[in-house]
């Protein structure tokens, strides 16, 4: 599915400005990542693609139809991984398989389940786990494997993996990645936000540099010919070297100026 954020502005209650004027336009399949410091409205954004959140001005459009709601035509990942905690990891994949498909038996579920648990390498012992029991990482794939198994066009991503060690974090964002490149027939159009230029660059298909609240887009980088990023090339290719430092080096020179102005105020 097809997202238009056509000039986007929003306030929380009695709050500061959050979202200056956002526009982005993420085609059908596309990795979009939000790339931004903390606190500069990427996360509220996703709320309002989520339908959590309404926008004081601005266009907001799912194939051209405007988000009132929340719906199940767009998933969410958490950061905090969003389980029930009193149910099992596999009781948590079936009830949202339930609220999705409603005609399904329970042992259709169960069976669902446990395939989508299986392909983010979780092994049938940890379907009968409370979340306690599990790790952060088992967790998150236990979120994963929810959100693939419910099957949105659109999956929402809110920094799911910034509290995850680096290994168990690498081999997080590779698996989102091959769930997603795996999608024959329809990709998944995937808005993901994070604060890491690797990560971002490792996974979208386009990147949107936010400023700090109340936040602009910046720059915005699609991939189009070139040589993707990977693990291999992100270090030693030239020109991702360079698009690597451009990034940095524009979210640097936004904090710098945004202390500066704070401290002359």
């Amino acid at each position: 599915m097809e997202v238009t954020i056509d000039h986007v502005k929003f306030s929380y209650i009695q709050g500061s400005p959050v979202l200056g004027d956002i526009s982005i336009k993420a085609n059908e399949g596309s990795f979009v990542c939000l790339l931004g410091q903390s606190g500069c409205g990427k996360s509220t954004l996703l709320r309002l693609i989520a339908g959590l959140e309404k926008p004081d001005e601005g266009i907001l459009e799912v194939d051209g139809k405007p988000i009132a709601s929340a719906g199940l035509d767009r998933g969410v990942v958490f950061q905090d991984y969003g389980l029930f905690p009193w149910m099992t990891a596999g009781e948590n994949i079936m009830i949202a398989l339930k609220q999705r498909f409603p005609e399904l038996s329970a042992d259709e579920r169960k069976s669902k389940a446990l395939f989508w648990m299986q392909k983010v390498g979780m092994n049938e012992a940890l379907f009968k786990k409370l979340p306690g029991e599990l790790s952060g990482g088992q967790k998150q794939r236990c979120g994963i494997a929810r959100a693939f198994a419910i099957d949105p066009p659109i999956l929402l991503m809110d920094e799911p993996f910034a509290s995850l060690d680096a290994v168990t974090k690498a081999k997080l964002q590779d698996l989102v990645l091959e769930l997603w490149q795996q999608e024959e027939n329809k990709k998944k159009t995937i808005f993901f936000v994070t604060h890491e230029v690797d990560e971002a660059l490792v996974l979208a298909t386009d990147i949107c540099v936010f400023s700090q609240a109340p936040s602009v887009i910046m720059h915005k980088h699609s991939f189009k010919d070139e040589i993707r990023p990977t693990r291999q090339n992100i270090y030693t290719n030239k020109e991702i070297q360079d698009l690597r430092n451009m990034l940095i080096k524009i979210l640097y020179e936004d904090a710098v100026t945004r202390v500066g102005a704070t401290s002359n105020k």
